[in-house]
């Protein structure tokens, strides 16, 4: 390619040049190349003495001249080049390690660098946003071609930031590895900027930073007995926050765990509907679905489930641990620890005995109807619930409808409601119900004493905690005490643990939904990196970003 060497610049094409790159200020421009692909800047320092970068005096004496090549900015979408001379002085302080050095120019130049400040900078920041290879794409697209791997070698080089003074703390745990290895983010909550990261979620790490950083008064945390700790050791006069989404999760799952052992209450009444159905409109399907309940109730893995249950309780009253019990059995940890928690044995077999759902149940009351009004051709039905959101096949209608041939369907048996359907019923505020769950929902409530009083508790916990009314948490926990719901009572136990936190939780202003967030974006990052992502760059995008 040819070539272009323009003349010596004069006065006023220098100052527009120094105009359109206000960086090259303060030197003395003297020739542009165009390249073709790129344009090339020759300039030189100023006179006057350099301060040396060992002692910091004063130097005159120059020792040579050379230049450097350096990477600009790119102009026009066209990368740029300066070949700056630069002079090497000679430091004459005796005292000084640095017999010579070589000048720098603020804005411009570093020590063994071959990048502008500016390039260097926008590289760093595309680095930050995008990593290393959607970055190095970037990076090309404006004219500053660039490996991926020297991308992320500019985000490991990058110092960490600085922590400063932190009054609220707000810690949480992610996964490095789900279900292997976990850190522990840590977030300053008055301005939600991420301060450190450390490499685990152990107490002792915590506890230690906390003593290295004196000055914390507020820890808001999860309901992780080990944060607890490490906060109690590293900074004991810090007040500690228990995070309210925490404790409502955690109440989730209680209610679950409730529902699930009163699942039983809801199926009967709804068998007794469906007993009060058959007798007004005799069907001869009914005793086949008899029969198949029946089925469910003796079926094989229901006995061995049954079996099981009582060899773990049998181990639990000769006073052997959770532990014991799952290795002389060779079960698994969570098997072993819901067996061995479980208040009767309906509460362990509820999910087997409820069977499996049919994805006819929303449908059949259409169907019955459709079908008394004369509409027998199964084809015409199997479409007409098809675009209603049926996604089973035609088989599936055809074997329902069958019998029915030649006679009137009797009326549709709403199939009993889910597990976890009551126990979305129950957490949701009653406004937040559409009238078909509000009228579900009270026929549960109508079927069994117990979720009745399960939904008037987890309505006033609710109230304390949008209300954050932490005063009245020993009356509620008192009032859960006088009901016989074991599960609740192991939710008010961890509560009474933690009470202090949870007390200040349901009081303070204080919540984790900041470090929540932050985990969410540590998340994305390390999806963004996949393959490339290992803690230390992980912990520098985090803390940089």
């Amino acid at each position: 390619m040819e070539v272009i060497v323009l003349r010596e610049l004069t006065d006023g094409e220098a100052n527009l040049l120094q105009v359109l790159f206000p960086h090259l200020a303060g030197l003395t421009l003297s020739e542009v190349e165009d390249l073709g692909e790129s344009v090339k800047i020759i300039a030189r320092t100023g006179p006057g003495p350099r301060e040396c970068r060992g002692c910091d005096r004063p130097a005159a004496r120059v020792h040579d001249r050379y230049r450097r090549r350096l990477r600009d900015l790119s102009c026009a979408g066209r990368p740029v080049q300066v070949e700056l001379e630069v002079r090497r002085f000679i430091c004459d302080n005796p005292e000084c390690s640095v017999a010579t050095f070589a000048e720098q120019v603020d804005g411009l130049t570093a020590r063994q660098q071959r990048r502008t400040t500016g390039l260097r900078s926008l590289l760093e920041r595309v680095a930050l946003a995008l990593a290393g290879r959607a970055g190095a794409r970037l990076a090309g697209a404006i004219g500053a071609v660039v490996a991926q791997s020297t991308l992320i070698r500019l985000v490991r080089a990058m110092p960490d930031p600085e922590i400063g003074s932190v009054k609220v703390l707000g810690v949480d745990d992610w996964a490095k590895r789900r279900g292997h290895s976990y850190a522990s983010v840590l977030v300053d909550m008055d301005d939600h900027r991420v301060i450190d990261i450390l490499p685990d979620r152990e107490a002792g790490t915590l506890a230690d930073w906390l003593r290295a950083h004196p000055g914390v008064e507020v820890i808001c945390r999860d309901r992780s007995g080990s944060y607890a700790f490490g906060a109690r050791e590293g900074a004991p006069d810090a007040q500690q926050v228990a995070d309210r989404w925490h404790m409502w999760d955690d109440l989730g799952e209680c209610v679950q765990k409730t529902v699930a052992a009163h699942h039983r209450c809801v199926k009967d009444h709804y068998a007794a509907l469906q007993q009060a159905l058959a007798a007004a409109a005799p069907d001869p399907e009914h005793a086949a679905e008899q029969e198949t309940a029946d089925h469910i109730e003796n079926r094989a893995r229901v006995l061995r489930t049954r079996q099981l249950y009582q060899q773990v309780q049998d181990l639990k009253a000769d006073g052997k641990t959770v532990t014991a019990i799952q290795r002389e059995l060779r079960l698994a940890k969570g098997t072993a620890r819901r067996y061995f928690h479980a208040a009767s044995v309906e509460e362990v077999t509820a999910g087997l005995l409820a069977g499996w759902p049919s994805k006819l149940d929303d449908y059949k009351p259409y169907l019955h109807q459709r079908w008394n009004d004369g509409c027998t051709n199964i084809t015409q039905l199997h479409r007409e619930i098809t675009e209603q959101g049926f996604r089973g096949g035609y088989t599936t209608v055809y074997a329902y409808l069958a019998p029915f041939k030649g006679k009137t369907a009797p009326p549709a048996t709403p199939a009993p409601p889910k597990i976890r359907h009551i126990s979305s019923w129950i957490r949701r505020r009653p406004d937040n119900l559409d009238p078909d769950e509000q009228v579900k929902l009270k026929e549960v409530r109508a079927a069994c004493p117990d979720l009745d009083a399960l939904r008037s508790h987890v309505e006033e916990f609710a109230k304390i905690l949008t209300g954050r009314h932490g005063d009245r948490l020993d009356g509620w926990i008192a009032a859960i005490r006088a009901k016989d719901l074991p599960h609740l009572h192991t939710f008010a136990n961890g509560l009474e643990r933690d009470h202090a936190a949870v007390v200040a939780g349901l009081t303070l202003p204080y919540s984790s939904g900041a470090v929540e967030g932050k985990v969410c974006k540590i998340k994305f990052l390390k999806r963004l990196m996949f393959g490339r992502a290992n803690y230390d760059l992980l912990r520098k995008m985090a803390l940089l970003n």
